[in-house]
């Protein structure tokens, strides 16, 4: 496996190493040995999968302490774009976003530490995405950043996308700042 920088500090892509032959293809989606190895240790509690439509947007999820969650996503059919917003208030990159490919043709996974927010857009039909989460999931905790709050300047590549109920209540990044009970 390979740790790759993106432009916020601890939050990675993930190259996994991949085994071609007559056969199809093999690789390991998670060895604790070898992310350790790169300083990124964490003990993951929960697994989820999404199955999704193509130009669903799910997110921009966090929790707050202390239930905030590390995360590693991979796909394992299908292609999205990945969505990653520092939220540490106190942070030099506090608002700033990543935006990566992830897909099954690519095997590229991603590294989310606590203080950051995630989503995600689906570019084809049944994509599914599967992710581990640290820590318990506390619905009372958890929050969403508005997808197209225009002080993020995420460029989603797209003008309708097929939205939860419960994400078009997000707030925005102001309103997070504004407000002292929430702190990723």
């Amino acid at each position: 496996m390979k740790k790759i920088e993106t432009n916020l500090p601890e939050v990675f892509l993930i190259e996994l190493k991949k085994y071609h032959d007559e056969r199809g293809l093999f690789f390991e989606s998670w060895n604790k040995k070898n992310m350790e190895s790169e300083n990124l240790t964490v003990s993951f509690s929960q697994d989820n999968v999404s199955i999704s439509k193509k130009n669903v947007i799910r997110g921009l999820h966090f929790q707050n302490k202390p239930y905030a969650q590390n995360k590693f996503i991979q796909v394992l059919k299908g292609k999205i774009i990945d969505v990653v917003v520092d939220i540490r208030k106190k942070s030099p990159t506090f608002g700033e976003h990543v935006k990566v490919e992830l897909s099954e043709y690519n095997k590229l996974a991603l590294w989310i530490p606590q203080g950051f927010a995630h989503g995600f857009l689906v570019l084809e039909e049944q994509t599914i995405v599967s992710y581990k989460c640290s820590g318990e999931y506390n619905p009372l905790k958890q929050n969403t950043l508005q997808w197209d709050d225009s002080q993020l300047k995420i460029n989603w590549g797209i003008t309708n996308p097929i939205i939860s109920e419960k994400d078009k209540q997000g707030i925005s990044l102001q309103e997070y700042v504004n407000n002292e009970n929430l702190d990723g």
